[in-house]
């Protein structure tokens, strides 16, 4: 069952990211080519993001785990980095 649960929160969050895509594409056509670029990097990261915090709540080798918590934190300081920068 904690499988169910786990595959529907990823579902929850595709169709949020989805959504706010939508909304966003009106905001899209008043953004200049960079930032339509930097834009879909951050939403990447974003995304890869939330790829390994789903992988981290089911790995149990610990060296996966650090490997994962590394990755975690390379990419908060690149989505710092933009936020900082944009």
């Amino acid at each position: 069952m904690a499988r169910g649960w786990e595959s529907k929160s990823v579902e929850d969050q595709v169709n949020e990211h989805d959504a706010e895509s939508l909304r966003g594409n009106a905001d899209a056509a008043k953004l200049s080519a960079d930032e339509r670029t930097k834009q879909s990097n951050l939403n990447s990261i974003q995304l890869s993001r939330t790829r390994i915090m789903n992988q981290l709540t089911t790995a149990k080798n610990t060296a996966h785990r650090t490997m994962l918590e590394r990755a975690l934190a390379a990419l908060d300081e690149q989505i710092a980095g933009a936020d900082g920068s944009g």
